[in-house]
């Protein structure tokens, strides 16, 4: 693809378009899963893809929805179990402390590279801090 992605992306591009596993989306065919030659990871997103939506996106002027897409793209590689870690913690009342979270999105930044997901986290350890959100001990 030349010059800015062109949405929808898939008709756009098709050639461009790849799974998690590199598989173009042509090969990606009903025949394919019943045939059992797909695995899951052959469905999954892969980063480049939500990066270049993310950049649709922001050429239309949707930049919330770009930063959106752009975290989701850092978010491919983390494993679920972090995944499932980081949105328990985020949820009002369940984390301990600003400072639970900011361990978290240390982590998230460290050892995956998710940056943009780190400062989110970090952002909201800010509001939950103002606002009390924090799962109070006794």
């Amino acid at each position: 693809m030349t010059g800015k992605p062109a949405y929808p992306v898939a008709e756009a591009d098709p050639g461009s378009v790849r799974s998690r596993s590199g598989t173009p989306l042509d090969a990606i065919t009903l025949d394919a899963v019943a045939g059992g030659s797909l695995t899951i990871d052959d469905l999954g997103i892969a980063s480049d893809g939500l990066r270049t939506q993310a950049a649709v996106a922001r050429g239309a002027g949707r930049s919330t929805l770009a930063a959106n897409l752009e975290r989701a793209a850092e978010l491919v590689e983390v494993p679920e179990a972090m995944l499932m870690r980081v949105y328990e913690l985020l949820r009002p009342g369940r984390a301990q402390s600003a400072q639970e979270l900011l361990d978290v999105a240390a982590e998230l930044r460290a050892t995956y590279g998710a940056e943009r997901c780190a400062a989110l986290v970090e952002e909201a350890a800010g509001h939950y801090e103002r606002r009390q959100l924090f799962r109070r001990r006794y």
